[in-house]
């Protein structure tokens, strides 16, 4: 009769000690070993752990993905790839500087990037900046564009707009580039600066303008500082010329108090107490006076006459009134003969025939 038991099971294996290996001899693999043996044999795994594994691992390479394509979504949002944007193609002689992608700044602020460099038909640097359409307003067409280089950093692309009235910049527009580089002008400075050590060693050479000038100049004031003549002696370069000068200067000197004397003589002949222009106040004054008497016979004549009007039938009345009338005026004009005859004999009224005519 046969055994029907089962095999034995095989010793399980140890993962740290593959099959063909020796034992290890530490005391901790024995102790694992032990606990491993009173465990008993590992079951294996069942059907939904499986799927549940390879569905969390599913997950796990879905939200990885997703994950990617969003930073890739939201760093070409961050660019500006879902942005609507217009071209500008800027053309310059030299695209030494100019790099895909650099910005083009307006006030410091990005307005737009360098998106492709070409060379053009006729030589020159063409470069397409696409400037996004909420950022074209600051671009006009009196807007100047340039390409700023300096001795250190790196190139910069710059937009100015000096009239932000003026109408806007139309798409696909070309405009010129105006180069700013530093390092080009070193050369033209460094010969600009030759030259005006050139021009410092000749103004400075011992038979210069500016050295012969020096010498008169020195000339000059040895002659003021000496006691022969002074100034005047300086100036006019001898001695016997500065002073003829001087005698002059006297001459011109004495005229001018003679001057000042004629005309405070004259002052005091027209504008004195008893100067001619205080005869000429009294005269006239008086003249007033005498026109005033005739003014009021003039009216006393005017009121004669009335009454003569008035009393037109009354012949002896009014003949004495005219007679009194003509008195009055017999001495009206005898107060203006005297009058006029006291001006005749005072200048500047006396004319050259002294008579004069009564009517």
């Amino acid at each position: 009769m046969t055994d029907q038991r089962p095999p034995p099971a095989p010793p399980p294996m140890d993962a740290a000690n593959p099959p063909g290996l020796p034992e290890p001899s530490a005391p901790g693999a024995a102790q694992a070993e032990q606990r491993l043996d009173a465990a008993g044999p590992v079951p294996p795994a069942s059907g939904w752990s499986l799927r549940s594994l390879e569905f969390r691992a599913a997950l796990l390479l879905i939200l990885m993905a997703v994950l990617l394509g969003g930073s890739v979504l939201y760093l070409l949002w961050v660019r500006g790839a879902f942005e609507q944007t217009q071209q500008l193609y800027l053309t310059a002689d030299d695209s030494d500087g100019v790099t895909v992608g650099m910005d083009m700044t307006f006030s410091g602020f990005p307005v737009g990037r360098v998106k492709r460099i070409e060379l053009a038909d006729q030589g020159q640097v063409r470069i397409q900046v696409d400037v996004p359409v909420k950022s074209a307003r600051w671009l006009r067409v009196s807007s100047v564009f340039t390409l700023e280089r300096g001795l250190v950093g790196a190139a910069r692309l710059r937009a100015f707009t000096g009239i932000l009235d003026d109408a806007p910049l139309p798409p696909d527009a070309e405009r010129v580039v105006l180069r700013g580089d530093v390092s080009a002008e070193i050369p033209k400075m460094v010969a600009d600066a030759r030259d005006v050590l050139q021009n410092v060693n000749q103004l400075t050479a011992t038979d210069s303008a500016l050295s012969s000038a020096l010498g008169e100049v020195r000339t000059f004031a040895q002659r003021l500082n000496s006691n022969k003549g002074g100034l005047m002696a300086a100036v006019t370069g001898n001695e016997a010329d500065a002073q003829r000068v001087a005698q002059l200067i006297d001459h011109a000197n004495q005229l001018v108090q003679n001057l000042d004397g004629v005309v405070r003589k004259a002052d005091q002949q027209v504008l004195g107490k008893q100067g001619l222009v205080t005869d000429a106040q009294g005269a006239v004054r008086q003249l007033n006076a005498l026109l005033q008497d005739a003014r009021q016979t003039v009216a006393q004549v005017d009121a004669v006459l009335k009454e003569v009007q008035g009393v037109a039938g009354n012949a002896r009345e009014a003949t004495t009134n005219l007679g009194d009338l003509r008195a009055d005026v017999d001495a009206s004009l005898r107060k203006i003969d005297a009058l006029i005859t006291e001006l005749n004999r005072k200048w500047p009224f006396a004319p050259k025939n002294k008579e004069v005519t009564l009517p």
